[in-house]
């Protein structure tokens, strides 16, 4: 028996290994095939989201007054980046997680955003078609006011997704080894704007982007032996996520808007947010409440002065 022979029939068998020790790819005994996989379910944290749950100590310790009432309305991808067999390249849920962003920050909230079945329930009422065994009649009734409304509203939309904003890409052969890096920045970008419902006045608006860094690493062998050829590549290439990079821009904007609007101080949870570079000093301008703003006089003719608040001092803009 030759080496030939030797090295074929080890290799049948070692595929008859494997096979043996994989389940079934179809079901048995009534049983559908058992899936791969045991990732558990965790939660979906940010850089920020540590921020923000400190922003709901504040508000829940008695450190800050009670927080406004938020509604979030359409916050949709306006970048029109697709791809005909994926579809939309972003996530078309980022009014959901700025909902989950108050909700980290322990901001009250009033559903705007899909009231489908809140409505048909009120038609169903007023018709007295639904039934309530605490009402009188056992009938639900409509009761004026029962809505609450909401101090503010936040809309928007993701505006950028800009690709291959600089890449860098070497290779390294000697003798019969080889080695490559390639190393790959794209971004994307976030505008929001804050919005008082009654007045509908833009309170404050806040623009953030945030790039993404990917790289790739190879190595390979080549080689003969003994009129052999051995051709061996390893490689490895990783990708920050792109929709987490979403999640990431507007938990910092919800962040942003909402320390101004409850007049948190610049440095509240400075220290909970990722990265040295990043501190609140260099976040959104002050913003005012419209009460605030409809008792100042602005005097278009002269030089805009200073107001000073029971909240904080701010520069009255025209």
């Amino acid at each position: 028996m030759n080496a030939r022979s030797v090295a074929l029939k080890g290799a049948v068998a070692a595929c008859c290994l494997m096979a043996s020790a994989c389940t079934h790819p179809y079901a048995t005994e009534g049983n559908y095939a058992e899936p791969i996989g045991s990732a558990p379910v965790l939660n979906n944290p940010t850089p920020y989201t540590d921020a923000l749950f400190c922003m709901g100590d504040h508000f829940n310790g008695g450190e800050a007054p009670v927080p406004h009432t938020i509604s979030i309305g359409k916050i949709l991808d306006y970048t029109g980046k697709d791809d005909i067999e994926t579809g939309r390249r972003l996530t078309q849920g980022a009014a959901l997680m700025a909902m989950s962003a108050l909700g980290k920050a322990g901001i009250p909230q009033v559903e705007r955003f899909d009231t489908s079945v809140t409505e048909l329930e009120l038609k169903f009422a007023d018709n007295k078609l639904i039934g309530d065994a605490e009402e009188a009649g056992g009938v639900r009734r409509l009761i004026a006011g029962e809505i609450p409304g909401s101090a503010y509203h936040m809309i928007g939309g993701i505006t950028e997704l800009n690709y291959n904003i600089r890449s860098n890409e070497g290779e390294v052969l000697y003798d019969i080894v080889s080695f490559g890096a390639r190393y790959y920045v794209m971004n994307i970008g976030l505008d929001l704007r804050l919005i008082h419902t009654k007045s509908l006045r833009v309170i404050e608006t806040v623009s953030y982007q945030k790039q993404i860094i990917g790289r790739e690493l190879r190595g390979g062998l080549f080689e003969f032996f003994d009129g052999k050829l051995l051709d061996l590549g390893l490689g490895e290439r990783s990708l920050e996520p792109i929709q987490l990079a979403v999640r990431s821009v507007i938990e910092r904007a919800v962040f942003e808007l909402m320390r101004e609007v409850n007049h948190l101080p610049d440095d509240a949870c400075a220290d909970r947010l990722y990265g040295p570079d990043l501190h609140l000093a260099g976040g959104v301008g002050s913003a005012e409440t419209v009460d605030e703003q409809e008792a100042k006089v602005i005097n278009t003719q002269g030089p805009k002065p200073l107001v000073t608040s029971d909240k904080a001092e701010v520069q009255v803009r025209s």
